[in-house]
């Protein structure tokens, strides 16, 4: 019986679509912890490593302080440090209700809690819509969720953490396996072709400038995604990346009056040009070699 009634959720889009909005939502909110904390406890990990280095004993040091990972410590507002109530935490709701602000202190609450739960919830129902219910589905979800948290993480730190890109670029060689997304051919050429493409770009604007155009986690982040989707999207994720991230650092230079020598963060343009690969690539594909008579 309970098998019939989640056959009956999985195969009514009214009842499917807004299931997964709710679980993005709560996502979403999840994925503002991961944002937050996962650059905090990689430094945390870099500073015993370079005391131990060091020959200093910081591992006791550590053991003196309060646990801090995903899990510990639990939600609380960081001006009054008191404890986020369940009720309280209701992904976008609880920030209408208290609007914007801590129950305890009225602190204001970052607007950005509320827009990064939508922006996840929205995006999944539209992989849900364009895939349907199906097994690429939940792995495009994946895909989108770790997209959203290494775009942010790379804004606040300029850094695409190894602890999530290498993990998904792995999946998605493993499932090209199965050619969910793409063959295993288009999987390994890609991955290669996207580190090689980057790491080239990389060393010859250093030679010539004498600068770094880019971090290594930009290599990466295309390697993963060009073991998403294969080497065939690598030019359109390249060129819509580079449009997108050239459009708004000469705007913000114009009408913000941003430093020219300030760096832009790549990995945002790189996820949002991956991801549209992953749903429409093949017709901007199409549309790119019409548009150039290819």
């Amino acid at each position: 019986m309970m098998m019939d009634q989640i056959n009956s959720v999985l195969n009514t889009p009214a009842l499917f679509i807004p299931l997964i909005g709710i679980v993005g939502l709560m996502v979403g909110s999840f994925l503002n912890v991961v944002i937050y904390r996962l650059p905090l406890m990689m430094q945390r990990a870099w500073k015993v490593e370079y005391e131990e280095f060091l020959e200093i004993d910081a591992k006791a040091t550590l053991e003196k302080v309060e646990p801090f990972n995903l899990a510990l410590p639990l939600s609380h507002c960081p001006k009054c440090k008191a404890a986020i109530k369940p009720y309280q935490n209701i992904p976008i709701l609880s920030y209408v209700f208290l609007k914007g602000k801590c129950a305890n202190c009225n602190a204001s609450i970052s607007l950005r809690y509320p827009t990064i739960e939508a922006l996840t919830a929205i995006t999944s129902m539209i992989v849900a819509v364009h895939f349907g219910a199906t097994t690429a589905t939940f792995f495009a979800l994946i895909l989108t969720w770790s997209l959203i948290t290494l775009s942010f993480i790379d804004i606040d730190h300029q850094l695409l953490p190894d602890n999530i890109t290498l993990p998904i670029l792995w999946l998605g060689l493993f499932l090209s396996l199965f050619t969910v997304f793409t063959d295993s051919n288009a999987s390994i050429i890609g991955s290669i072709t996207g580190y090689l493409c980057l790491w080239l770009v990389y060393h010859v604007f250093k030679l010539i400038t004498g600068k770094e155009g880019m971090g290594y986690g930009d290599f990466k982040l295309l390697a993963l995604l060009g073991a998403w989707l294969g080497w065939e999207y690598l030019p359109l994720i390249v060129l819509l990346s580079s449009l997108v991230g050239a459009l708004f650092g000469f705007s913000m230079i114009i009408f913000a009056n941003r430093d020219r020598a300030q760096p832009i963060p790549f990995g945002p343009y790189l996820s949002t040009a991956g991801w549209l690969a992953l749903l429409w690539g093949h017709g901007l594909n199409q549309f790119y070699f019409s548009a150039f008579g290819l």
